[in-house]
């Protein structure tokens, strides 16, 4: 069994597109893909985890239900799109957990790191996660990029602790799930998704997950909701490195998440952790 979450975020939030829209009157748009989303979840029979940003919940308080009405699970993906290594943020953390909390009737027990910025700067967040009763992170790429990654962290789930990010503390408290990685012309990158699930050859995909199963290791795959729904994503004035990681074959997502589905299982975090079990050695 596999595991899928989807980082429901507005058009607004992706860390390359934000420095475009300081000053400029936003208004969501993604938020309304919830229901196409839905209906591919379940027509493929498929559970998974919604890390949502939490001002979405503030701004459609019927998303929670619409989730767990519907047997998915509710992450926490920060109130703001915040990157956890932001000047500053650490003194805000706990404040934002509460707030998700209550805007959630304390549902939540994973987390995911906008843009996966748990890093060793960064790595406060999970004595915060842990003291507030969450259970795992998926935060960490086994692969090095220019934005992300961790290239020697473990690719099995292990436990996690501040002091040590990339391999199983046996006095961690949080389950870390990593992403999806792979070889692919020799180098090890991210193969669980997102910009990769948009680029990479979907065979090369689908390789990593058989791989994954062969070694008794759930697949950690993730999507982005404006990914999946691009005819609410506008288009944004950027570089054109930044233009082709955000945009580059976004119409093709739905598509390529569906025959993913279809030939392999999936299930969220929660109930991956009930039913299945997981090596933390």
């Amino acid at each position: 069994m596999n595991i899928l979450g989807i980082d429901f975020e507005e058009w607004y939030h992706p860390t390359l597109i934000q420095p475009h829209i300081k000053n400029k009157n936003i208004r969501p748009s993604v938020i309304a893909g919830i229901d196409k989303i839905l209906d591919l979840l379940r027509k493929n029979d498929t559970l998974a985890t919604f890390f949502i940003v939490g001002e979405l919940l503030e701004i459609k308080p019927e998303l929670v239900d619409k989730i767990v009405n519907n047997d998915h699970e509710l992450g926490f993906h920060t109130m703001h799109h915040t990157l956890l290594d932001s000047i500053g943020f650490k003194e805000k953390f706990v404040d934002e957990l509460n707030k998700f909390a209550l805007l959630t009737n304390k549902k939540s027990k994973g987390f995911r790191a906008p843009t996966f910025s748990l890093n060793y700067s960064s790595a406060w967040a999970i004595d915060m996660l842990s003291e507030n009763d969450y259970f795992y992170d998926s935060s960490v790429v086994p692969a090095k990029t220019t934005m992300y990654g961790m290239l020697n962290a473990d690719k099995k789930p292990y436990k996690i602790s501040s002091a040590s990010l990339e391999k199983y503390d046996p006095n961690g408290k949080i389950i870390e799930f990593p992403i999806l990685v792979t070889k692919f012309l020799g180098k090890t990158m991210p193969a669980g998704g997102g910009f990769y699930l948009r680029t990479l050859p979907l065979k090369v995909i689908e390789n990593a997950i058989i791989d994954y199963e062969k070694n008794n290791m759930p697949a950690t795959f993730y999507v982005h909701s404006w990914e999946l729904t691009p005819e609410f994503m506008p288009k944004i004035a950027l570089s054109p490195k930044d233009k082709f990681i955000t945009y580059h074959n976004i119409e093709k997502t739905y598509e390529r998440l569906e025959r993913i589905l279809k030939k392999f299982r999936f299930t969220s975090f929660q109930n991956y952790l009930s039913n299945y079990s997981t090596n933390l050695n």
